[in-house]
């Protein structure tokens, strides 16, 4: 059976901030090897290569005022002196605003998308800030996050930029100086991040895996019980389960890491063993659990016939969950580019009642008792398809979500070919 206390434990050892190639990823990692271990069975480190970098400078000036900014991990740097260039703010990514940004350092709406970045690179902008935050709370009470220029992004040229708190933006904002200059100088290079890997062979059939993922790793500032801690305890829920109950099926279970950074756990992944996906018959992914108000979902990305499957077992066992055909941002997509139908578990909280990304990813909003019921049902589910005497779900992707894969990890026309 699940064990709520020890799962709802396990939640709490692993609290803490631990970003993507940190110390404090491995941290983490460490501590999910060992309670593998700790049951007897084997458990490994898989290590894979993250860009890192050291901030030296992050500065944003105006003739007034000197902001508080933090760099853009792995942008690039301006000469030692700064970068000084006519200010902009770019509120709609469209031809008119986009006509102005030549020569400039561009102010852009809340999160730097590669659709807009493609088009400030293309507009001839020479930098670039953006903004986090809620004007709500207090500037005491806004982190001030690093926030990474991802290699996709980074190939499309690589400009300098900088990061500031709402309160900040609105004051440039209003300000609109007719110069600013920005001061970035950091080093780059790599470091290890690393995914945390067990298995269980099946008894009947141990050439048909079904996959556990769940990524381990948090963002900046936050503990990550909800993003996702909880995803994390519960395939060592799971774990335990398929232990004491030998399956029928091969059980691997992935805890991911770097994830937030950009997939990059389950992408080094598939990448490094390309030779075992064949088998691998099914995803099981599990991203945040547990806010006390909230409401399951089960999201497939693969043949509608699991969502029909999901459904119909759910009213079966009485187990409230939304099910529908779709993409999700989490470690299931670079299996699924794979062509491997997954399901992504989750219970969502609404606006207000739960927190991700931030300093508010926290235990007072959840409790074990929800925690303990998606867990539940996720095993429930999970034992039925890997026991079953023929297996369920064909191993296949559907077109449409094909075309959704497709446009999510931004492919070009060769790419999709393949």
């Amino acid at each position: 059976m699940i064990n709520e206390k020890r799962q709802w434990d396990l939640l709490k050892k692993i609290g803490f901030t631990r970003v993507g190639g940190s110390k404090e990823e491995r941290q983490a990692a460490e501590i999910l090897k060992q309670t593998v271990e700790a049951t007897g069975n084997e458990a490994v480190i898989e290590e894979f290569e993250v860009d890192w970098q050291e901030i030296k400078v992050a500065s944003l000036k105006t003739t007034n005022k000197q902001y508080h900014v933090t760099a853009y991990y792995q942008c690039a740097n301006t000469d030692e002196s700064g970068l000084t260039a006519p200010f902009y703010y770019l509120s709609t990514d469209n031809a008119v605003g986009l006509k102005n940004c030549e020569g400039k350092i561009v102010l852009v709406n809340g999160y730097l998308r590669l659709k807009t970045y493609e088009k400030l690179v293309e507009a001839k902008a020479v930098g670039f800030i953006t903004f986090s935050g809620d004007l709500r709370d207090s500037k005491e009470d806004t982190d001030l996050e690093n926030r990474e220029l991802r290699q996709q992004l980074r190939e499309k040229g690589n400009l300098p930029g900088v990061h500031m708190t709402i309160h900040d933006a609105m004051e440039l904002a209003l300000e609109n100086p007719e110069e600013i200059t920005i001061n970035i100088q950091q080093e780059t290079f790599k470091v290890n991040s690393q995914n945390v890997i067990a298995e269980i062979k099946g008894k009947t059939h141990p050439n048909e895996v079904i996959m556990f993922t769940a990524h381990y790793d948090s963002v900046q500032y936050s503990a990550g019980v909800y993003d996702n801690g909880a995803g994390s305890v519960i395939l060592m829920e799971l774990h335990h389960y398929f232990l004491e109950n030998k399956p029928a099926r091969t059980v691997r279970f992935v805890w991911c890491g770097s994830e937030e950074r950009g997939l990059l756990g389950s992408k080094a992944y598939v990448k490094k063993h390309e030779d075992l996906l064949e088998n691998i018959v099914l995803n099981i992914n599990v991203d945040v659990a547990g806010p006390v108000l909230g409401s399951d979902s089960a999201i497939v990305t693969g043949p509608e016939c699991l969502v029909n499957y999901i459904d119909y077992l759910a009213k079966e066992v009485g187990f409230e969950i939304k099910t529908k055909q779709d993409i999700y941002s989490s470690d299931n997509m670079p299996l699924a580019d794979k062509k491997i139908p997954a399901v992504s578990f989750a219970r969502f909280g609404g606006s207000g009642q739960a927190y991700i990304h931030n300093r508010y990813d926290q235990l007072f909003f959840m409790d074990s008792k929800n925690l303990y019921r998606t867990a539940q049902f996720v095993k429930v589910f999970a034992e039925r398809v890997i026991n079953s005497y023929v297996f369920p779900v064909p191993r296949e992707m559907p077109e449409n979500m094909v075309k959704k894969i497709d446009k999510y990890l931004n492919k070009k026309p060769q790419e999709k070919e393949k």
